[in-house]
């Protein structure tokens, strides 16, 4: 496989950067076009050394994902305990969001892309902690809007979905593109109907 070099492995154990360079693996070349030896290499050690760390790379896409979920869904109930008011919350929601999705591109790929090729025991855990992570959401979606609940899922869904394709629409420095993405989605959330 050709690759460009991938940016400097984070700050942190030896998990975590084996982990940050199989994401930026996994985004560009998906999943299944990604070998140990190439995770392997990106950390500067051979394939069947990363071995030590994980048992395998589908462990380490449960990993990565269940990660993702993990960190969304503490961040979500860390905001809802800290801000009572539901707009303020709101507010505090689409910001955590933004700049999640504009500090993780490579995961956010990872997670839209691969969730199909976990095992199941990690699609199920993941599935339940991202639903958890929605409803945060929803809760606030409602006391804000007044709108039903089907309708307030559907709205975070669709707000995900726009902050979520920030990978594929970088075309503005971080700081114009956190702004644009917390206005719109903001707007998106709270404007009444337009039709």
């Amino acid at each position: 496989m050709s690759s460009q070099p991938l940016p400097a492995a984070a700050p942190g154990s030896r998990r975590d950067q084996i982990l940050a360079a199989a994401a930026e693996l996994f985004a560009r070349h998906g999943f299944h076009g990604v070998g140990i030896d190439d995770i392997g290499a990106a950390v500067g050690i051979s394939g069947p050394a990363l071995y030590r760390h994980f048992r395998s790379k589908d462990a380490m896409l449960g990993e990565m994902l269940t990660s993702i979920s993990e960190m969304l869904l503490d961040g979500g109930q860390d905001r809802a305990e800290k801000f009572a008011e539901p707009r303020t919350l709101l507010t505090e929601l689409v910001r955590f969001h933004v700049d999640f999705a504009l500090d993780n591109p490579a995961l956010i790929t990872v997670q839209e892309r691969n969730l199909g090729n976990l095992a199941d025991p990690d699609r199920r855990k993941v599935r339940t902690l991202q639903r958890r992570y929605v409803e945060v959401w929803v809760g606030t979606i409602q006391d804000v809007t007044g709108i039903d609940e089907p309708e307030a899922r559907a709205a975070a869904l669709a707000v995900f979905g726009l902050i979520n394709s920030t990978p594929h629409s970088r075309h503005l420095d971080r700081a114009q593109m956190g702004a644009l993405l917390r206005r719109m989605a903001f707007s998106a959330l709270t404007h009444g109907p337009v039709g």
